[in-house]
């Protein structure tokens, strides 16, 4: 992820969700097949204008490696505002205009559409094909395939694992270990509190900084099928072992772990409270990284701040080593224009996109940096390593739901936190929105 801003990060986090109305037009607009192959005359390139990384990385590569590639077929970059890219797409695949190269539909749900209807390539064939599926990272391909149905229906331009940053000198100085188990972090954030020490930072107007402890909790609790059971319907976020994961968390909240006025806390001031000292821990993914290694931002110094997974849970199905995954607002191929030579800009982007974006912008894509860049500090090559040792991920708390579940979810995980609305009752209100939609 790019420095410009975390506005940016936000809008792909958050962003990654979209009207019920607009899958049903969705839907009607994508029918039937992809109306035929068309040689391109551009290596056209749509995304969201929010988001500079990939769009920058793709122009480097133009210029330099991929030079030959976009002699032969030219990279043309055309940007609307996300919250227009579902209406702009929903238009051009009904006139079967989509563009050789996209940012997906913001919801999972809709990129599915497009694939099932022949707009998408079959990017694992594809990839494949051109001799570079190996390129892209196994847990990348995990997470991928757990939001789409078990497709490759995007490539993985970002790819974000999750998990709680902690200051390394705080830890030291109060004579704590990193803690693998949630007793043991329990009992961390109590010794923290009791010495006057904030134990988490974490933005409640956000929202998805508190359920993601959730889902993290379940993931452990319950192994990694935990949220897809609820989106099958096998099992429902009222049900008591779901129920005790929200009330873990709110027992947080309770003893006062995230401070005063979590609730009104913004995403910009929950990073600098940590990156300030102000907190122990943080749950976090590594986009921000970026933040870590910028001294104008980070006043404990990065080689004081250390990486953790979340913590197993005693007795509980999952793994500590399934890291909580995403990858930004995707990006994927049309089908019909996917002619030979989009097929070499591809492989050409599959070799060198994962070195141009980590070296020139701090960014950890999905793809393998085959040409070696030396990393701003150790934590970014820890985390890098993880990435690459990672063989099956987790997904976050509303990444299989839809829209309105999603903000139920997310407005109120702060009430969740603050005591004024029970586990029970948050679990309920979120189940009653993801069973009317």
């Amino acid at each position: 992820m790019n420095v410009d801003s975390s506005r940016a990060a936000r809008a792909r986090i958050t962003g990654l969700t979209a009207s019920a109305a607009a899958v049903v037009v969705f839907v009607s607009a994508c029918g039937g097949t992809g109306g035929g192959s068309a040689s391109p005359k551009n290596f056209s390139y749509l995304t969201n204008v929010e988001n500079t990384t990939v769009k920058t990385a793709l122009g480097t590569l133009s210029k330099g490696a991929c030079a030959a590639e976009n002699k032969t077929l030219p990279l043309k970059v055309d940007t609307v505002p996300q919250t227009s890219l579902d209406q702009k797409l929903q238009l051009l695949a009904g006139q079967n205009a989509l563009p050789v190269q996209f940012a997906a539909g913001n919801a999972p749900a809709l990129t599915d559409q497009l694939y099932k209807s022949g707009k998408i390539a079959d990017l694992e064939k594809k990839l494949k094909d051109l001799g570079v599926y190996d390129q892209i990272e196994p847990s990348a391909v995990s997470t991928i395939k757990a939001l789409y149905g078990g497709k490759l229906e995007v490539l993985p331009y970002e790819y974000n694992i999750e998990g709680i940053f902690y200051n390394k000198k705080i830890f030291s100085d109060n004579g704590l270990s990193v803690p693998a188990t949630w007793d043991e972090l329990v009992s961390a954030a109590a010794k923290l509190e009791s010495k006057g020490i904030q134990p988490f930072s974490a933005s409640g107007q956000q929202g998805w900084p508190i359920t993601r402890l959730v889902s993290g909790y379940l993931y452990r609790s319950l192994g990694p099928d935990a949220l897809k059971d609820v989106a099958d319907g096998k099992a429902k976020l009222t049900d008591p072992a779901y129920v005790k994961a929200a009330q873990e968390v709110a027992d947080l909240g309770k003893k006062g772990y995230f401070g005063k006025g979590v609730g009104s806390i913004d995403y910009d001031t929950s990073t600098n409270t940590f990156l300030s000292g102000k907190a122990a821990m943080f749950y976090m993914g590594s986009w921000v990284l970026t933040n870590i290694a910028d001294p104008k931002q980070n006043k404990v110094g990065a080689e004081s701040i250390g990486f953790m997974p979340f913590p197993a849970v005693s007795g509980g199905k999952g793994s500590i080593d399934q890291y909580p995954s995403n990858v930004g607002l995707a990006m994927t191929l049309g089908d019909r224009t996917f002619d030979s030579k989009v097929g070499n800009w591809v492989k050409c982007i599959g070799t060198n996109y994962g070195s141009v974006a980590l070296k020139d912008q701090g960014s950890i894509s999905g793809f393998k940096a085959n040409t070696p860049v030396k990393d701003p500090n150790e934590l970014t090559s820890q985390v890098r390593k993880t990435i690459g040792d990672s063989k099956q991920n987790v997904l976050w708390f509303e990444a299989l739901f839809g829209t309105k579940a999603t903000t139920v979810s997310q407005t109120n995980a702060a009430s969740l936190l603050s005591g004024s609305m029970s586990a029970e009752d948050f679990m309920q209100t979120v189940q009653d929105a993801l069973s009317s939609q």
